[in-house]
């Protein structure tokens, strides 16, 4: 079971980077999408709704953010399939735990 595999040192750092690399880049999209909300809102109601908008995301991206390893491979995932993360940061983890990534991504397809 995914839950229960060992993570070298060298594949936490691998992990590490590409999560970090994942959070920084939506962070970034939400920001964007903020500001572009923001300068087109044009009465109450549409301030409100960016508000709206930020408090959402914030929900949405608080519950992918989980670094636990237990939880980590279907984090990628979700980073993946969002287009947060580009696979290749990945590089350097095991065989397996890389086909587990891609079993998600396949399952989320159906």
């Amino acid at each position: 079971m995914y839950h229960d595999l060992k993570w070298s040192s060298a594949e936490k750092k691998i992990a590490r980077k590409a999560y970090d690399s994942a959070v920084e880049c939506a962070l970034a999209k939400v920001m964007v999408e903020f500001k572009s909300r923001a300068v087109a809102a044009a009465t109450p109601s549409e301030m409100w709704e960016v508000g709206d908008y930020l408090h959402r995301k914030r929900r949405e991206l608080d519950e992918m953010f989980d670094y636990r390893y237990s939880q980590l491979l279907l984090v990628f995932a979700q980073f993946i399939r969002e287009q947060y993360l580009d696979e290749a940061l990945l590089a350097g983890l095991s065989d397996e735990k890389r086909q587990i990534i891609r079993s998600f991504l396949s399952l989320a397809e159906r």
